[in-house]
């Protein structure tokens, strides 16, 4: 197939959003969303309290002199790299706008595996060793950016895993950003332990959350962030604000309005967001079964909006079809299935692996009333809109499978 040129689909310029709620927002955060006043630098003390408040509610105690708000994580993630200096570390695969910021400020990105079990969070002993590689070379580790609920993965690492990942980072004197944007969005609340870096090593963690992840429509950005209650997370959270202050980097009025609405967790945003996370859960498990019955390899999706597929199984029938590397698969699937499917060399991962990003709100239909219908119905997966898709997707990978099977099979 015709290879699209790099200049037009480059890593950042083109890079995926965040996978999105594919619903139309409650009324009640549509008629938060007012107000034409200038809103300060890192938040007024209405939208910190209401920050506050949200996580007190999660077990973290937060002072509104350790809190910062911004336009969307990207930001605040720019300005946390800008305070700490130093080069970053990431697991690899990661949220694709993680790497971005730091390359920007000519720090370099020093990508980690990760446990077989999950994605998000490096694998501590592959992290052990990669800062030791670093110093050897002249390297200068000062970050760790890491997500216990992730995107691409849509895994959520078992808290020894992060446990030892984080005592790893801290003997290392690494500061820990734990990205918990998906932490709201777990598919099976009741029997899936979520316990985030901050719960562990309080001193050494910034927590930040998009609110785009559990509450706002993706084109509202606004994120939190949350600082150690010691003299280092002092220091940082102003450092911080210098940076936003530099930026002129303002949630604008209504946002901040809207955000400060869904923060304080009323009924209908709590009720709306679990029966949002049912319906992408239920989609996410249909097309778990899909690719996995074609001969992909796809965790079981756990949280968010997403799933991450390796199409390394079904490399000779892709190739049949003139797809080497992930950027012909994100062509090939984009144009076979009618929506966004980022590669994985979008989110650190090799260019030549055939990996891809689906996310799940592209599936719910194409109109606020496919998609309202789609988070009202008992039976959401028999909607011809959600049927019609899942139904496109398994005759895709069908069609795969069967060309690799037919390939394997001896001539008769």
């Amino acid at each position: 197939m015709r290879r699209t040129e790099p200049a037009g689909h480059g890593p950042v310029r083109y890079g995926p959003p965040l996978p999105g709620h594919g619903l139309p927002p409650p009324p009640g955060l549509v008629a938060a969303a007012t107000g034409t006043r200038t809103e300060p630098i890192g938040g007024s003390a209405a939208l910190l309290d209401a920050a506050r408040g949200y996580w007190t509610r999660r077990g973290l105690s937060a002072d509104r002199d350790r809190t910062v708000a911004a336009p969307g994580a990207p930001a605040l993630l720019l300005a946390l790299t800008a305070a700490l200096g130093g080069d970053v570390l990431v697991p690899r695969p990661c949220a694709a706008w993680w790497t971005p910021q730091a390359r920007l400020l000519g720090a370099a990105v020093f990508p980690v595996g990760t446990p077989a079990e999950c994605g998000g969070v490096p694998d501590p002993y592959a992290l052990l060793e990669t800062v030791r590689r670093m110093r050897a070379e002249g390297g200068d580790p000062r970050l760790l950016v890491l997500s216990v609920a992730d995107d691409p993965a849509a895994t959520v690492a078992p808290p020894e895993v992060v446990h030892e990942t984080v005592e790893a980072a801290a003997g290392e004197g690494l500061h820990v950003v734990s990205d918990e944007t998906w932490r709201d969005t777990l598919h099976e609340p009741r029997d899936t332990l979520l316990i985030g870096p901050a719960e562990m090593l309080p001193d050494r963690v910034t927590v930040l959350t998009d609110l785009a992840g559990p509450f706002l429509p993706a084109g509202w950005p606004a994120a939190i962030a949350r600082f150690p209650g010691n003299d280092t997370g002092t220091l940082l959270r102003e450092r911080v604000l210098d940076v936003l202050t530099a930026l002129d980097a303002r949630i604008a009025a209504p946002v901040a309005s809207a955000a400060a609405y869904a923060l304080g967790e009323p009924d209908e945003i709590t009720h709306r967001l679990a029966a949002s996370v049912r319906l992408h859960a239920r989609v996410a498990a249909a097309a778990h079964r899909v690719l996995t019955a074609a001969g992909a390899l796809v965790r079981p999706p756990r949280a968010g909006r997403h799933l991450y597929a390796d199409l390394g199984p079904l490399r000779p029938a892709l190739g049949a079809l003139g797809v080497a590397d992930a950027q012909e698969l994100e062509d090939f699937l984009g144009v076979r299935l009618g929506m966004p499917t980022p590669g994985g060399h979008r989110f650190g991962d090799d260019l030549g692996a055939l990996r891809v990003r689906l996310a799940t709100g592209s599936f719910l239909g194409t109109t606020d009333d496919e998609r309202t219908a789609s988070l009202l119905s008992p039976e959401p997966l028999e909607l011809p809109q959600v049927h019609s898709m899942l139904s496109l997707l398994g005759s895709t990978f069908a069609d795969l499978r069967d060309d690799d099977a037919r390939r394997r099979e001896s001539p008769r």
